[in-house]
């Protein structure tokens, strides 16, 4: 398989909206899942799958690759989507054998078992830490491909993350893109609880540690397509900032029932009537996603 491109915005609508509902019949065939948070991350995840990372399924190990690192491990489901959409696995092995014993999904992804996995995460404040190294690597290599990490809203509290932003600042790695999927949410309670991001905003203080920061509709395909177009060049020379990039979403995005009670739905299964039921809202939401701007 050649490496993976959908170029149009209306196409990665209408693959988002397939790996949405590929989401929900794993929480219907799999069991329980993680499935609020990997719902609200699905737009941007899908747009670098399948435009900007360059993906290729069968050469995963290339030296040379842009790679994407899912620190918030309990999305795991999402990437385990998107690879069987992609055919490196049979969905036989996702929805039968899920966090089984001597299969390959667990609930957390492991690199070991999971090909086009870059770093086995679960433990949340890891994933931007692993991140910066691999930059730091790639630039000593004189390697200008870029590494973006996807971080949970709820997971900015853990410390070892401004570590790693106060690292990446000092070094003006700027071939590192963080994102942060801001569905306000947590497991049990509102991310930045414990952060008080209303003193200075999390873009702020991204700033403060020397970032350039995008804020945006995380809803919007057409304002993640532009952003992720529209970023600034690696340069091995005359390096810039680190990039930040707040996606603001809701926690079961494109599921009505699921956004109106986010913190219900951090762990869920369905029936087959719940699943018939949501697959019918994540069409709907896809067709007014579709029609958005145009």
């Amino acid at each position: 398989m050649a490496k993976v491109h959908l170029e149009s915005v209306p196409d990665l609508i209408k693959k988002a909206g397939e790996i949405r509902k590929d989401i929900a019949r794993s929480a219907r065939y799999a069991g329980n899942v993680h499935i609020g948070g990997p719902m609200s991350a699905t737009d941007i995840v899908t747009a670098l799958y399948y435009k900007y990372l360059g993906f290729d399924p069968d050469n995963t190990e290339d030296p040379e690759r842009n790679m994407f690192v899912l620190s918030k491990g309990h999305n795991g489901i999402l990437l385990y989507c998107i690879f069987c959409d992609l055919g490196m696995y049979p969905w036989e092995e996702l929805f039968d054998h899920y966090n089984t014993i001597g299969h390959t999904f667990g609930a957390h992804p492991n690199r070991k078992h999971v090909r086009g996995i870059e770093v086995s995460t679960g433990s949340l404040g890891h994933g931007l830490n692993w991140s910066i190294g691999f930059a730091h690597a790639n630039r000593n290599e004189g390697i200008d491909s870029r590494i973006y990490c996807l971080l949970g809203d709820g997971e900015m509290e853990e410390g070892s993350n401004w570590e790693a932003i106060m690292y990446a600042g000092s070094h003006n790695l700027d071939n590192i893109v963080a994102i942060v999927d801001n569905n306000h949410c947590s497991a049990s309670f509102v991310a930045g609880e414990n952060m008080k991001w209303q003193w200075n905003s999390m873009g702020d203080c991204f700033k403060s540690f020397g970032w350039d920061v995008y804020e945006i509709d995380g809803t919007d395909m057409y304002a993640i397509d532009e952003t992720l177009a529209n970023l600034p060049k690696v340069d091995l020379k005359n390096p810039g900032k680190p990039i930040a990039i707040i996606s603001n979403t809701t926690k079961g995005q494109g599921v009505s029932y699921m956004m109106e009670r986010s913190y219900a739905w951090h762990i869920g299964g369905l029936d087959d009537e719940k699943l018939a039921e949501t697959e019918a809202l994540i069409d709907a939401y896809t067709e007014e996603q579709l029609k958005r701007r145009g």
